[in-house]
């Protein structure tokens, strides 16, 4: 059956409290491959209590549990198979710098459903607040093949836009370990399709494929070490589309263009490329804003 779009929009948000400390911060640093080397001042800033600063892109496991793509899947009106579930896009907006410890709320609700004929696109999401107000929101959107067809707008286009044609300003190769994958995955998303090879292959991958969210974390790191001076305060927001999967094992290649000021914030224009398989896409519309 069709998603039921209207009763998925309709639906009252979901609340849950949520808490971490900094055994969860490091946690998820380690699991984005944080760390290396291992007594690297600049490292030791991800991975040590004394001096422990929490990446933005944290946002994405506080308190743990599954992540809004599988929380999106819990609205009413959407019922569907998680072997057909696709981790479309990711977005970020920072109200205030991460703690190192927190309680907040978390309220989730579907903000947008997109029909695009043989499949569908959902929107959730999620506003973060703790005691002192606002923390940060966030967006997920979530693809589903062969949902679409109920006759429901199309929505923005699903077609990424080129990288600059210049020179980059920067570029990292960031080797993703073997076992990356198992790693990250106890920061709260179980999804099999990151671990068990017969499950990936029902859903249509040679092998487990690595979080979508883990490159996402990891290529923020990136971009704070090597443009924004390693402090992740400047931080404001963090966009991103999944153009391809990464497989455990390979190498990233993340290019960097700087941007011109806009309303008092910079921009950092990022491409995400696996290595080993001719550079072939894995983020695309890619935009860190900083202070």
């Amino acid at each position: 059956m069709p998603i039921d779009a209207a009763r998925a929009l309709a639906a009252a948000p979901r609340v849950r409290e949520i808490a971490w400390d900094h055994r969860d911060v490091i946690l998820y640093h380690l699991g984005i491959g944080a760390g290396r080397p291992a007594t690297d001042p600049r490292e030791l800033r991800y991975t040590l209590e004394s001096r422990l600063h929490v990446l933005p892109s944290f946002a994405t496991a506080a308190g743990g549990g599954p992540p809004g793509v599988v929380g999106g899947l819990s609205t009413p009106g959407v019922d569907v198979d998680l072997s057909r579930v696709l981790h479309g896009g990711q977005y970020l907006r920072l109200h205030r710098a991460l703690p190192v410890r927190g309680r907040a709320s978390a309220a989730s609700r579907l903000v947008a459903a997109y029909d695009k004929g043989t499949a569908a696109v959902l929107v959730l999401r999620t506003d973060v607040t703790d005691e002192d107000g606002p923390l940060w929101t966030d967006e997920a959107e979530i693809f589903v093949r062969g949902e679409g067809g109920w006759g429901g707008a199309r929505g923005p286009s699903g077609r990424p836009a080129p990288p600059p044609a210049e020179p980059p300003d920067h570029v990292a190769e960031v080797p993703v370990r073997e076992d990356q994958a198992l790693l990250h995955r106890l920061s709260g998303d179980f999804n099999p399709l990151h671990a068990d090879p017969e499950f990936a292959a029902r859903a249509g991958f040679d092998r487990p494929v690595l979080h979508g969210l883990c490159t996402y974390g990891g290529t923020l790191k990136s971009v704070v070490d090597a443009l924004l001076d390693g402090d992740v305060r400047r931080v404001r927001a963090y966009r991103t589309r999944f153009a391809g999967v990464v497989y455990p094992g390979e190498t990233l290649r993340v290019r960097m263009w700087r941007s011109a000021d806009r309303d008092g914030e910079g921009a950092v224009r990022v491409a995400v490329s696996a290595v080993e398989r001719g550079d072939a896409p894995v983020l695309a519309d890619t935009v860190v804003r900083y202070a």
